[in-house]
């Protein structure tokens, strides 16, 4: 069972640029992600109703904490235009101390210290 403080990743995507940016920065201006990666645009091949399709997507890595996690797959619903968005949480089971705590800080509530 994780608790609220532990790590976990958020793999999802964007169809453009522009829209990973705006996520990317809400989702850190808003304290629900300590950091967000954008990849380079990559295609996606997928089957979608029946018919097998593709797409130019941009990869996003999104660092948060399992308490954060229900704010950031309802932010991402909310921004993303698809119906079905592809939005995953892992969970991390190591990393340096340091970088695993600062994403437990950057994520804290204001005043939860």
């Amino acid at each position: 069972m994780l608790r609220d403080d532990d790590v976990v990743l958020i793999i999802s995507n964007a169809p453009d640029m522009l829209l990973a940016k705006r996520i990317a920065h809400e989702l850190v201006e808003d304290g629900l992600a300590a950091c967000v990666n954008l990849g380079a645009p990559a295609l996606s091949i997928y089957r979608w109703q029946g018919q097998v399709e593709g797409a130019e997507e941009v990869p996003l890595s999104i660092k948060t904490t399992y308490g954060a996690h229900h704010a950031v797959v309802q932010a991402l619903a909310r921004l993303h235009p698809y119906d079905v968005p592809e939005i995953i949480v892992v969970p991390v089971i190591g990393g340096i101390a340091s970088y695993l705590d600062w994403v437990r800080e950057q994520t804290a509530a204001p005043g939860a210290d």
